[in-house]
C-alpha cells in the first residue's frame, strides 16, 4: 500500500518520524499492578512527571503537584500561570482532598508551577529551596508554611523519614540558576530556573526508596544512601550516550542497592492529564532507547522494572 512516504523523500519523512509519539504497547507487560487495599501499608500513585503520592492512610507527602501541564506553544511562547481548573481536576481524580507536605526537586515550571496552589487548597506544608520559596512568595503562599529543603538533615512527618539530597538537572537544562525575587504568574517557562535540585530519600519503618526526577547524577551525592526502590527520572536518557547512561544506573541503581526502579518524569507533559499518557516526541526524546536499555541492565542485574500507571495506586515494595 502507498502511504506517502515514497513521495515525500528523506527530510520530510524524518520530520514527521520526529513528530510522532512512540508506543508504549511494547513495554505494557511491565505496568505496575494495582495494589491490594491493606491499613497502614504505603502506596504510590504516579501523577504524571515526577509528581508522586506517597500515602499510608494517615500520613500523605506529594512530589511535585504538576496538574497545569500547558500546552508546547503556550510554554514556548507565552506565559505561565497555574491552572486552578485542571489543578482541582487532578487531586479529584487522585482521590487527593488533603496533604501533609508537597516536597519540590527543583524549580523548573514543570515541577514548582502548581506546588504553591497544590499546597494552599490541601493545606500542606511547602518545602523546597530557595527558589522554590520565591515562586510561592510571588502566588501569596504563607511564608510560615514554607519549610527550607535542607540537604542531608533528615526530617519525619508520620511515619516517613525525609532526607533531601543533592541532585543534579539533566544536561541540557533550559532555565539554569536561581530564581533571587518572588515570582509573580504569569511568567515565561525560563523564569522557573532550576535552583537547587534535589534527590528525595524516603524511609517508611525499615523500606527505603529514592524519588529521583533528573536524568543526571553528582559523585558521591547518594553514597550510604540505601534504597530498595528507585523512581528514576529518565527525561531526556535516550539522546545521551551509552556511557552516560551506565554510569547515571551505577550511581542510582547499583550503588544505592536497589533491587527495584520504576521510570518517572518520560510522559509527554504538554498533554492534559484528561487524555492518555504518552511518552514525548521523538524529537525531544528516544524513549524506546531508554526503554531498551533499562530493560537490559534491569534483567542483567537482577533488577526488576516496572512502568507506573497514571493513578493507579501501587505498592513501593511488592513482596
Amino acid at each position: 500500500m502507498d502511504t506517502g512516504t515514497e513521495r515525500r523523500g528523506p527530510r520530510a519523512t524524518a520530520v514527521l518520524r520526529g513528530l510522532r509519539a512512540p508506543s508504549l504497547t511494547p513495554w505494557t507487560y511491565l505496568y505496575e499492578p494495582p495494589a491490594p487495599p491493606r491499613p497502614g501499608a504505603p502506596r504510590t500513585v504516579f501523577l504524571g512527571v515526577s509528581t508522586l503520592l506517597l500515602d499510608d492512610g494517615d500520613t500523605a507527602i506529594l512530589t511535585d503537584g504538576f496538574f497545569s501541564r500547558p500546552g508546547l506553544l503556550r510554554m514556548r511562547f507565552g506565559r505561565l500561570r497555574p491552572d486552578r481548573s485542571r489543578i482541582t481536576a487532578g487531586l479529584q481524580r487522585a482521590g487527593i482532598d488533603r496533604l501533609d507536605a508537597v516536597f519540590v526537586v527543583h524549580s523548573h515550571y514543570d515541577h514548582a508551577l502548581d506546588s504553591p496552589e497544590v499546597a494552599a487548597v490541601t493545606d500542606a506544608r511547602l518545602i523546597g529551596s530557595a527558589s522554590t520559596r520565591n515562586i510561592a512568595r510571588g502566588q501569596g503562599f504563607p511564608d510560615d508554611r514554607f519549610q527550607p529543603a535542607v540537604t542531608g538533615v533528615p526530617f519525619t512527618i508520620g511515619r516517613f523519614t525525609l532526607t533531601a539530597l543533592p541532585a543534579r538537572h539533566s544536561p541540557g537544562d533550559i532555565a539554569p540558576g536561581r530564581i533571587d525575587r518572588p515570582l509573580r504568574p504569569p511568567a515565561r517557562a525560563t523564569d522557573y530556573r532550576t535552583g537547587d535540585c534535589y534527590t528525595l530519600h524516603v524511609r517508611h519503618d525499615t523500606r527505603r526508596l529514592l524519588i529521583h526526577a533528573s536524568a543526571h547524577s553528582l559523585p558521591g551525592a547518594l553514597d550510604g544512601h540505601h534504597a530498595d526502590t528507585v523512581y528514576l527520572g529518565i527525561g531526556a536518557l535516550g539522546v545521551q550516550d551509552e556511557a552516560f547512561r551506565e554510569e547515571y544506573w551505577h550511581r542510582l541503581v547499583t550503588a544505592t542497592g536497589a533491587r527495584r526502579v520504576v521510570p518517572i518524569h518520560w510522559d509527554d507533559f504538554f498533554r492534559p492529564l484528561d487524555r492518555p499518557l504518552r511518552p514525548f516526541r521523538a524529537f525531544l526524546d528516544d524513549f524506546p532507547a531508554t526503554m531498551d536499555f533499562l530493560t537490559r541492565k534491569a534483567e542483567r542485574a537482577g533488577v526488576s522494572l516496572a512502568l507506573p500507571v497514571l493513578g493507579r495506586r501501587a505498592d513501593p515494595w511488592p513482596t
